[in-house]
């Protein structure tokens, strides 16, 4: 063989191997499912260090359906003298089982990093960035409408080994725009909504009739118990293999300055993902083959512009991101990490069920390779 056959040899084995490395299979993980939970905009401060002394003394806008009692109950159940007892008692499934089965990015005191690529801080252009895998410019508002991209579910649900088992939940109306429910060809779930893509039991009936009749607080989402209920729904009826969930309480009462309120929805919503979590890991489908990532869309700001956020507050681009499944080594609360960005999450998500979505997408960013990692 002469050296310009062997040359071509070697060139033709260079293009094999690559098209065998952007494959769609990434071969040996555990992981079948996953499940995606995203907190509108809780902050990686009150995660990280608990309740804020401070703000949680302050006078807030008083709520409909607050007890008298509401800031004197709220410093009784999260004040307390250490860090660690304050972040337990606010999210105790995230750090009681996540935190020590999994991994959790974003503690800035420990040199861990975790923020949006988009240049906007709010929460449109952070669910694109997460479910796109890129940040785009062009979605610089939270009423853009349909998202001109095809979202890692969207892309997931045009396999055949996943079509039909994919399915979107959220408080926030607006997602129906973010997954572009008219094209996107899976269940999309949003809003005041009601939900009958599945047989109504008395829970989802509950729920929709809430929907229908029931006090409407903010004009483009209800209470996140109802999209949480919602999904436990669905993953009894159908058991998908992709599942985003998207809760919202956290962001609303941040916006009107009631902290004992936005306490109170970190709390509840840690507590919906543990039921999540304890539903799947009950069920053969999903016990020890599953992963859950948990993150918000965007931050807020620090003092007292803590209930703000957007481009005029830069601390509000910095988030915290948590995993946990059989592919994710128990590194727990992570220091001297490597940077995390939302833009990562699509390509993680998709290399956790074995497929390779920067292969198809080569815009979107690279996975998390710590996730990935046994």
């Amino acid at each position: 063989m002469n050296s310009r056959s062997k040359l071509l040899l070697i060139v033709s084995a260079v293009f094999v191997y690559a098209a065998l490395l952007s494959s769609a299979q990434i071969p040996d993980n555990k992981t079948q499912n996953v499940i995606v939970v995203m907190m509108d905009g809780s902050r990686w401060q009150e995660v990280f260090r608990g309740a804020d002394a401070r703000l949680i003394k302050e006078p807030r806008p008083k709520q409909p359906g607050d007890p008298e009692n509401l800031l004197e109950q709220t410093q009784k159940d999260y004040l307390h003298p250490s860090t660690v007892k304050r972040r337990s008692a606010l999210m105790p499934f995230l750090w009681g089982t996540i935190a020590v089965q999994g991994q959790i990015f974003g503690n800035r005191k420990l040199k861990s990093d975790s923020h949006v690529t988009n240049q906007f801080n709010f929460s449109y252009p952070g669910y694109a960035e997460t479910l796109n895998g890129f940040a785009d410019d062009r979605i610089n508002s939270n009423e853009y409408g349909p998202n001109p991209e095809q979202t890692v579910f969207a892309w997931l649900n045009a396999k055949p080994e996943f079509a039909g088992k994919v399915a979107a939940f959220g408080a926030w109306q607006t997602f129906n725009d973010i997954f572009d429910k008219a094209h996107c060809g899976f269940d999309v779930n949003a809003g005041w909504d009601p939900f009958t893509a599945i047989p109504v039991s008395a829970g989802l009936a509950a729920i929709n009739e809430r929907k229908l009749n029931g006090e409407h607080v903010w004009p483009s989402e209800p209470f996140d118990d109802m999209a949480f209920g919602t999904a436990m729904e669905y993953i009894k009826a159908r058991k998908p293999r992709v599942l985003f969930l998207g809760l919202g309480e956290p962001d609303e009462w941040a916006h009107k300055k009631a902290y004992a309120r936005y306490l109170n929805s970190l709390h509840l919503d840690d507590s919906y993902i543990a039921q999540i979590w304890q539903l799947v890991q009950s069920m053969p489908e999903y016990k020890d083959k599953t992963t859950l990532i948990v993150l918000p869309d965007h931050g807020r700001g620090e003092g007292d512009e803590w209930n703000d956020h957007g481009q005029q507050i830069p601390e509000s681009r910095e988030t915290w991101m948590a995993f946990i499944g059989p592919d994710t080594a128990p590194l727990g609360e992570r220091s001297h990490s490597h940077a995390v960005t939302e833009s990562q999450v699509a390509a993680t998500l998709a290399a956790l069920l074995g497929q390779n979505y920067r292969a198809a997408v080569p815009k979107s960013a690279e996975p998390i390779a710590d996730i990935l990692r046994k």
